[in-house]
């Protein structure tokens, strides 16, 4: 072997090293930063939702922040009204509850009361005697600091994840301008169109969403009041609000239902478990990937396993942006893959806005002679 030889071998193993030292860095750099990079991920998808109504008041109003604003004002409000509606009711129950509490206990301790024939016929009763009901009081205070934590770590997600959201949409026009600047009129023709097909997607994926959860909610509440639950109405929208939470929202709801129909009665928990085991089957094995499919435009089985690997992969967070993820990776795939140009064409807009160009994009062929095809409207040129 020559000494040219093994000059190129070494410059090649020193790049074959040098490249793997770098993917284990910035893997471990996005491991470490992952808390950070989701934030940023889910403030993006905040941001796409939010921008068209954004941008349909700034042609209003003319001003973008004050368009910004306005429209982060509006859901602050909208998601404030939901919590009043569903804790203000929750913190009286949990007062007129801590009220009764001593009682309860006394009858729970004396075998008498719901709850003490209940221990007493599951031979429990030996857990409510006062040494064992202190004992498991000074365990409490155990968690409490990590509850703290975690709370904490909550609150300032959300005004994280809030505040980037707020930045992204203000600053969408100037950032969307300077990309396409640097990237020249073929690529950015190709950005819009992505951008384009992306905003569609998590609009699409958005509706559907919230009709899957209005869906859950009327039913749970027909059923709660068919069987004479108690806040029917504030435990319907609790659970169309997880229900938010692909695959786990609906367990979250009948979590709370089903509690809330045993303190009712054993009969009526018994129905509501039986109502949610049935539904969570049919929503997700039905309503959530056909609705999902019509509203993002995607295959129902693409729909399904891309939430069950997400799901797996990534928890809660990837069940949440799974659909659009591969909403997403659709429109990449069509654009920069010539074969996935026609076997992922989009379907045609019946009425597309002016401007766009005629049917069919850029890959449209005029017809002979360089005239559009007739129509009733716009008839052809006779000879």
């Amino acid at each position: 072997m020559s000494v040219a030889d093994d000059r190129s071998t070494a410059r090649r193993t020193l790049i074959v090293i040098g490249l793997v030292l770098a993917t284990v860095v910035g893997l471990a750099l996005v491991w470490a930063t992952r808390r950070v990079l989701v934030w940023g991920l889910v403030a993006a998808f905040l941001a796409v939702a939010l921008k068209p109504l954004v941008d349909r008041l700034e042609r209003r109003i003319r001003r973008r922040a004050l368009a910004t604003l306005l429209v982060f004002l509006a859901a602050f409000a909208l998601f404030a009204a939901l919590g009043a509606l569903i804790v203000v009711p929750l913190v009286d129950e949990l007062g007129r509850l801590a009220d009764r509490a001593p009682r309860v206990v006394h009858e729970a301790q004396a075998g008498r009361g719901p709850v003490g024939e209940l221990l007493d016929r599951l031979h429990l009763l030996r857990y409510a005697e006062p040494g064992h009901l202190r004992r498991y009081g000074s365990r409490l205070g155990e968690p409490t600091v990590g509850l703290v934590r975690g709370v904490a770590q909550a609150v300032a997600a959300l005004v994280t994840v809030v505040v980037l959201a707020y930045l992204m949409v203000l600053e969408a026009p100037r950032i969307v301008a300077g990309t396409l600047r640097l990237v020249g009129d073929g690529p950015a023709e190709r950005l819009r169109r992505i951008g384009r097909d992306t905003s569609r997607i998590v609009t699409g994926y958005l509706s559907g969403n919230l009709l899957i959860s209005v869906i859950c909610g009327g039913l749970t509440f027909a059923v709660l009041l068919l069987l004479g639950v108690p806040f029917a109405a504030v435990i319907a929208l609790v659970v169309a609000v997880v229900d938010l939470i692909p695959l786990v929202g609906a367990t979250l709801g009948a979590i709370v239902a089903a509690g809330a129909g045993f303190a009712r009665s054993p009969t009526a928990g018994i129905v509501v478990l039986v109502f949610f085991v049935v539904y969570q089957q049919v929503e997700n094995h039905l309503l959530q990937p056909v609705i999902m499919a019509r509203a993002v435009r995607l295959n129902p089985l693409t729909v399904l396993v891309s939430v069950l690997l997400a799901a797996e992969l990534a928890g809660l967070v990837g069940a949440l942006l799974a659909i659009p993820a591969a909403g997403v990776a659709q429109v990449l795939l069509r654009e920069f893959v010539p074969a996935g140009r026609l076997a992922l064409a989009p379907p045609a807009d019946p009425d597309p806005p002016p401007g766009d160009g005629p049917p069919g994009g850029r890959n449209a062929v005029p017809p002979a002679g360089g005239s559009a095809p007739g129509n009733r409207d716009n008839p052809p040129a006779s000879g």
